[in-house]
């Protein structure tokens, strides 16, 4: 029986993930999480074979408690889920020791198939997704700039490219205006920007946003 926990701050998420799994009689949700912190705790009581993980959640990042995941238990398989197409997050995700990327739109069976790959020790990765490690491996002698920001920046940078206002970044993060404006600083410093116009650019043009 494989023993899954999930992570995602929306209740109805958790709930689909759950119908979706408990059609499969060797698989069970043993635990849910509604934040980093939370999931991390639950992961320090209890046993699990897998954690399914969201990207985007209110305090740490997704991919800050993957990092912190993969430090205290470097053997367990976690499958990032997001609502954002693979360009934007998957390549960081992996490189921060995920097993696989899927996005929320992908079909329930495929889901079902990446956690059996994952919890056998495997990576579940998209042929499309292939394509863009193989050429992120061409390219990583010359690193792109955003490269250079750290997970959260790098979250808010993408949040400024759809458009979103400093406000509205701070109410979907759980953090302060203050702290957003804190962070974007310090995107435009190490893009070298002067302004949102240019970052929104700069990711257009990275396809780092659909």
């Amino acid at each position: 029986m494989v023993n899954i926990l999930i992570a995602d701050d929306h209740a109805i998420v958790r709930e689909g993930l759950k119908q979706i799994i408990k059609d499969d009689p060797q698989m069970v949700v043993s635990g849910e999480a509604g934040t980093g912190p939370e999931a991390l705790d639950l992961l320090s009581k209890g046993t699990y074979d897998i954690v399914i993980l969201d990207v985007s959640m209110p305090g740490p990042s997704g991919l800050e408690v993957l990092k912190q995941i993969k430090a205290r238990w470097p053997e367990l398989p976690v499958m990032m889920l997001s609502m954002y197409p693979e360009e934007q997050y998957a390549i960081r995700a992996l490189k921060s020791g995920a097993s696989g990327y899927l996005t929320k739109e992908n079909a329930p069976d495929e889901l079902v198939a990446a956690i059996r790959k994952a919890a056998r020790g495997g990576k579940y990765i998209s042929s499309s997704l292939a394509e863009k490690l193989a050429f992120n491996l061409e390219t990583t002698t010359k690193k792109a700039p955003h490269e250079k920001l750290s997970d959260r920046e790098y979250e808010v940078m993408c949040m400024i490219a759809r458009g979103k206002t400093s406000t509205e970044i701070a109410e979907e993060l759980n953090l302060s205006v203050k702290t957003i404006s804190t962070y974007r600083s310090r995107i435009l410093e190490k893009l070298g920007m002067e302004n949102n116009s240019e970052i929104i650019r700069y990711a257009i043009k990275n396809h780092l946003v659909d």
